[in-house]
């Protein structure tokens, strides 16, 4: 199954990065986003991110400005995926939106192509019932920043077809990433291993322990992580991680992963992390 014309629906950080490595790597990408100034961004900066692995040459300048032509931009999603061998949904992690997104994207794309996900933590089965085709709707669940990072957790919903598999995860290689088959399970392996330990580390804070650079530390020297914990919250957002451990207490039905107190105070207050300047530690 030839998986050469794609399209990106959400032009956030996650969107931009898959668009940039599917362009890269030989693959026509529409992306599509609601928000034209969004779009603009994105391109931006796919633009600086390739200008960057020119500088450290790893691609020459001629593989940027062939991945630069290879990218077009719409906020029209029937526009954008009308032609689509493959589309990939990196909208925000809302139940309710990927639903009316997976519903848009069954309507559009022809009936043979694939729809994934990006999501982190809400079932692949449920999201292939929004649609005609579950046999064609799979978890293709990259991670931040998608360049650089080279796992893809190609994730199977109930009824995900061998083929579809076979197709996703032979693009996860020509990608130069490595795929991992995960079965459906609330926060897949990744999530469902990640986030208890951060929790965990946000009680310590809580309750005193140690301080939140204390705590990394711990992690980083002790147990040679690359991030610590508390580094790595901050930079997945605390609303992201808010969210994948509400989906894990609920599905799972275990306190074990019931979100600390602390993390809902600091969500709600809007202290989301680098993105809002603040979270567990302070950025410019």
């Amino acid at each position: 199954m030839s998986l050469q014309r794609t399209a990106v629906v959400g032009a956030g950080t996650m969107g931009n990065g898959i668009a940039h490595v599917l362009a890269l790597h030989g693959r026509r990408v529409a992306l599509v986003d609601v928000d034209a100034a969004r779009l603009e961004a994105a391109t931006d900066t796919i633009a600086r991110n390739l200008d960057r692995q020119v500088e450290k040459e790893k691609i020459s300048p001629a593989d940027r400005d062939a991945a630069l032509s290879r990218i077009t931009t719409t906020t029209d999603l029937p526009e954008g995926v009308e032609a689509a061998d493959l589309a990939v949904e990196a909208v925000p992690e809302e139940q309710a939106l990927k639903a009316d997104v997976f519903g848009d994207l069954d309507a559009a794309a022809p009936a043979d192509a694939i729809l994934a996900s990006n999501t982190s933590s809400i079932s692949i089965t449920w999201i292939a019932a929004q649609t005609e085709r579950p046999g064609r709707v799979i978890g293709m669940h990259f991670f931040n920043p998608v360049p650089v990072m080279s796992l893809v957790e190609v994730v199977r919903g109930q009824r995900t077809s061998d083929a579809t598999f076979e197709a996703v995860a032979g693009l996860a290689e020509a990608l130069d990433k490595t795929p991992v088959e995960v079965e459906d399970y609330p926060g897949f392996v990744s999530n469902r291993v990640l986030m208890p330990m951060v929790n965990e580390a946000i009680f310590c804070v809580m309750e005193g322990v140690a301080d939140p650079e204390d705590i990394d530390t711990v992690m980083t020297l002790g147990m040679n992580h690359p991030m610590g914990p508390l580094t790595l919250a901050d930079f997945i957002g605390l609303d992201v991680c808010l969210h994948i451990l509400e989906v894990l207490h609920e599905d799972l039905g275990d306190d074990k992963y019931r979100p600390c107190p602390l993390l809902r105070r600091k969500v709600t207050a809007g202290q989301l992390g680098r993105k809002t300047g603040q979270g567990f530690f302070t950025y410019e």
